[in-house]
Parts: structure tokens; sequence; C-alpha cells
């Protein structure tokens, strides 16, 4: 039964996560966290952070660790397997409609209305996580602030932004930036 449920979320994801991996985090968060309770939100933060570290699609990737951890390797081919399927099936039907009607204006116009609900998307997925690195488990209060996870994230953001730095290089220096730091205060 856990593999179908597992099939079955990440189905969902797969339907409806239209714009890519950052737009399917809050599906994935819905489904992982507030639907079945499989992870909590710092697990969750974990696993985005897992997600974008490996080779992959990032939805693909959560899939897959999501299963391995709820159902082990037969879990993540479920779910794995659930979250690439309605793409299969939708890109193909969507490469012949495009190719066959690409001069249409009122397929350009219905694309073109896409792009501010992906943009939606992904903005509510990063404010969930920016929310999560300032504050974590805790309520939203300001002396529950991470100070430490709102530095690195001002210094991971302006790095990627201003100096255009190899995003890997910037997660392994947060990484360690954040291990030094807990090294030398004890926490």
């Amino acid at each position: 039964m856990i593999y179908l449920k597992l099939f079955l979320s990440f189905l969902k994801v797969g339907m409806f996560s239209i714009g890519g991996g950052y737009a399917a985090m809050p599906l994935i968060q819905s489904e992982v966290v507030t639907g079945y309770g499989w992870l909590t939100m710092s697990e969750f933060t974990d696993l985005i952070t897992i997600a974008e570290m490996t080779p992959g699609p990032i939805a693909v990737n959560s899939a897959t660790f999501v299963g391995i951890r709820i159902a082990g390797i037969p879990g993540a081919a479920a779910a794995t397997f659930g979250c690439i399927f309605p793409s299969c099936i939708i890109v193909s039907l969507l490469a012949f409609v495009y190719y066959k009607y690409k001069n249409v204006s009122v397929l350009q116009s219905i694309l073109g209305s896409l792009r501010p609900a992906v943009v939606a998307l992904i903005a509510g997925a990063g404010v969930s996580v920016l929310g999560t690195v300032a504050f974590g488990e805790e309520a939203m209060l300001f002396e529950n602030l991470n100070w430490t996870g709102i530095l690195l994230f001002a210094a991971a953001f302006t790095v990627l932004r201003r100096w255009k730095w190899n995003p890997i290089l910037v997660m392994v220096l947060c990484g360690a930036a954040n291990l030094g730091i807990q090294v030398v205060t004890g926490s």
C-alpha cells in the first residue's frame, strides 16, 4: 500500500509541477510534509539541499530520496516512476501539438500566460525554505532567528548574483563555513 501512496503522491507532483523542479517544491512539500507527514519541514529543507546538489532534475531526485527514506529501493522506484510518468506522456503529446500548431498565436498566448504562475510557484517555495533557514522549526519570532543561516544566505545570494560564482562551490563554502562556525562556538 505504501508503494501505491508513493506512486500516487509523486504522480500528482509530476502532473502538476509545470515549470520545473523549483515549481514542484510546494507540491512535494504539500504531499510529503503536510499530507502524509513522511518528512518534517527541517528534513524537507535537507531534501531540497540534497536534490539540488545531486545530478538530475530536482523533482526526480526528491522522489527518489523520499521513496528510499519511506520504503527502500522499491519505494524509490515507485516514487520516481510516479514522478516521471506524466512527463513522458505530456511531453510526447505536447511535442506533437507544438510542431503541428507552433505558428498559431493562441498557443503562444497560452504559453505566455503560464509564466507568471510558474514564477509564483518558485517564489512560494523560496519563501518557505527561507523561513526554515531563518527560524528552523520554531515559531517565527525575532528571538528565534538563526543569524548564521541568514548571514550564509546573504553571502551566498550576493556571490551568486553579483559575481556569478559556481553554485556547487558556493554550497560547499557555505557548508564549510557553517561547520567552522559550529566548531568554534561549540554548538
